[in-house]
């Protein structure tokens, strides 16, 4: 790390810290304080920023591992992951696929001219307007359960007929779809909500069958988790399956196998400050168990612990911030993996001609994003703990986890800083634990009311999945580098982005590089 690295990290720590990686962009804007206030004061707090260069450098890592295995790969980066039109964009630009899990974001995703072909249909849930939507425009559907099953079929039927009726000539071709395995659970492999079992599909096309107008072009699973063994160990059970439905002329000989998402990426360049943190962790959970709650919520003296966590509270589920096997190391895993004695898994894809598809969104984004925010209070509980008050609410950088292990960068805007304290971020929303971060963090030069806080690296997720609308107050615009690999996202098609002078965020002009994301014009909600 740099002496001006060190510098602009100096302001916020964590106790103990949890230094996060910064692409050099990041670092160029948070190096600026009037950038950061500008762009704050016309696009509101918090803004999230993005700049997609990272993406392509992220998914040729994957395509090039494949490749020295001798394996096919293609790419679909997940949809839901960020909602900007950037990141389309961006993916559309680099070569990429586009998976989508919703009527809205299949619609976005061909208006911004991605090919159907480029295009696979992964909702958890396909409503009749999205199976039609995806049907007529020929996009992959993968079909998740045998009702599912049922409901698309029906779709097609009404699409074909539709199709007559117009004149425009007999049944279409068979149309595309996908069957979602769920793998057997196991020691190595967890269950799954996810599709159904190998012999419930076997017993489906033995009995009722697809019908005419479904085509299976491969097999798709979803598994919770990291591991590369149960990876592997689930690719090879989808083989088996895609032999199976060979055998009864069932499957294209270039069919597929897609493993879907959950490639893992890393937060944290250290894994001593990792494995610092959770012996921290365990160490304070002993120390509170042995507390009563009266010790544990009172002023502590001079000299005593102060909390590592809210109210000692420990984490009970969290992403792994840190971890060795990443991205290319971990594809190369999982395709070196055994599927049985002797024969790798890329081994049995080479000798079938199967293409590998995946569909990853976090390790995509990784380095397109951060999200600032300003403060506008400094406070303390009634028992005493210190608090920075953000202009944000707690949904604003969320996932499944308890909580995002990444210390925030405080850029210091000129105001009148306090004295040096450690305390807690807190939100907008009336919740009495509305926190933005449930560490406990070191200012050692104070906090301003004004300065802006930076939550690194959270456009993969952390920004869009959980955001939250509640209290009436507007959710976060999105900025992105007009230099970016993504292109504008605020200009023309259904970005198109309405001015509201009131608001003072709802216009394209251009602040310092950075312009309005065209998906803030898009309101969620049904016409």
């Amino acid at each position: 790390m740099t002496d001006d690295e060190s510098t602009l990290r100096s302001g916020c720590q964590g106790t103990p810290p949890l230094t996060a990686r910064l692409e050099p962009w990041a670092r160029q804007l948070l190096s600026d304080p009037e950038a950061c206030a500008e762009l704050l004061e016309q696009y509101g707090s918090p803004l999230n920023v993005h700049d997609f260069s990272p993406l392509p450098r992220n998914a040729e890592e994957l395509v090039r591992v494949a490749e020295t295995n001798g394996v096919d790969l293609r790419v679909f980066v997940a949809r839901k992951a960020n909602k900007t039109l950037g990141m389309v964009r961006a993916a559309r630009r680099a070569g990429l696929g586009m998976d989508v899990g919703s009527e809205r974001e299949l619609r976005q995703v061909l208006d911004d001219g991605v090919s159907p072909r480029d295009v696979v249909v992964t909702a958890a849930v396909k409503p009749a307007p999205l199976l039609h939507l995806a049907l007529t425009s020929r996009s992959l559907v993968v079909l998740d359960n045998l009702d599912e099953v049922a409901a698309t079929r029906r779709a097609a039927e009404h699409t074909a007929l539709a199709r007559r009726e117009r004149g425009t000539g007999c049944s279409p071709d068979p149309f595309p779809v996908a069957l979602r395995l769920a793998p057997t659970p196991g020691d190595l492999v967890p269950p799954t909500r996810f599709g159904e079992s190998a012999a419930t599909w076997l017993h489906l096309i033995d009995t009722l069958g697809l019908g005419d107008l479904l085509r299976v072009d491969g097999i798709h699973f979803h598994l919770h988790g990291y591991d590369p063994v149960a990876r592997t160990t689930a690719l090879a059970e989808a083989l088996d399956l895609l032999d199976r439905l060979r055998e009864r002329g069932m499957a294209r000989e270039d069919a597929f196998i897609d493993i879907g998402g959950g490639i893992p990426m890393s937060y944290l360049d250290s894994p001593h400050e990792w494995e610092a943190f959770w012996q921290a962790h365990d160490d304070a959970l002993l120390t509170s168990e042995h507390s009563g709650p009266d010790d544990r919520d009172s002023e502590r003296s001079e000299g005593e612990r102060a909390p590592l966590l809210w109210r000692d509270r420990p984490l009970k589920q969290v992403y792994p911030y840190h971890q060795q096997l990443t991205r290319a190391r971990w594809l190369d895993t999982v395709l070196r993996g055994e599927i049985r004695p002797g024969l790798t898994a890329a081994r049995a894809l080479r000798e079938r001609e199967v293409q590998l598809r995946c569909e990853p969104g976090r390790s995509m984004l990784d380095g397109c994003g951060l999200t600032l925010a300003r403060v506008i209070q400094r406070t303390t509980t009634s028992d005493g703990i210190p608090l920075v008050g953000l202009e944000m609410n707690r949904t604003q950088c969320r996932s499944t986890s308890d909580d995002f292990l990444v210390d925030p960068v405080l850029v210091h805007t000129g105001g009148q800083p306090s004295e040096a304290f450690e305390g807690f971020l807190v939100g907008a929303y009336c919740i009495e634990e509305e926190l933005i971060l449930r560490r406990r963090l070191a200012f050692p030069y104070g906090v301003a009311v004004g300065d802006v806080l930076a939550l690194p690296n959270t456009a993969g997720y952390l920004m869009h999945i959980l955001e939250s609308a509640s209290h009436q107050i507007p959710l976060a615009s999105n900025v992105e580098h007009v230099g970016g690999v993504g292109g504008v996202g605020g200009v023309g098609g259904v970005g198109d982005v309405h001015s509201d002078p009131q608001q003072g965020r709802a216009d394209t002009r251009v602040v310092r590089d950075f312009e309005r994301d065209g998906i803030d014009g898009v309101l969620p909600m049904r016409p």
